[in-house]
């Protein structure tokens, strides 16, 4: 595989709309919230108990390997170019960016592609629902 420019951005649809891309990855109702726990609810992806709660949540693992051949598809298509992608949940601290991370360690490792990562809503205040 040929190194392509990736942008990825997480966000939570409660805090706006999503960002512009190519590629626009929702998470927010087949996916298990681990906002539900009060243990992890003050929690971000920063954190290591989120991180393996989303990671192990049955299909996260097989969608970033989706979105890695989601992302390649578009990357070789006539307009080839920079592709963006936009992971979103609920608020935007537990599952899109853990799943934004995981999509750019797996793009990195693929062949070095350039691969920019942000976080749009994940120091935002946890969102009382």
């Amino acid at each position: 595989m040929t190194a392509i420019e990736v942008v990825i951005v997480s966000f939570g649809y409660l805090h706006g709309e999503p960002p512009p891309a190519h590629l626009t990855i929702d998470l927010r109702d087949h996916f298990r919230d681990p906002h539900i726990s009060p243990d992890l609810r003050y929690m971000t992806a920063d954190d290591e108990p989120v991180r393996t709660a989303v990671l192990g949540t049955p299909g996260i693992p097989d969608l970033v390997e989706a979105a890695v051949v989601a992302v390649y598809a578009y990357a070789s298509g006539p307009s080839a170019g920079l592709v963006t992608v936009a992971s979103g949940c609920a608020g935007g601290r537990h599952r899109a960016p853990v799943f934004a991370r995981e999509l750019a360690k797996r793009l990195l490792r693929q062949d070095g592609s350039l691969v920019s990562l942000a976080h749009r809503d994940l120091d935002k205040p946890v969102v009382q629902r």
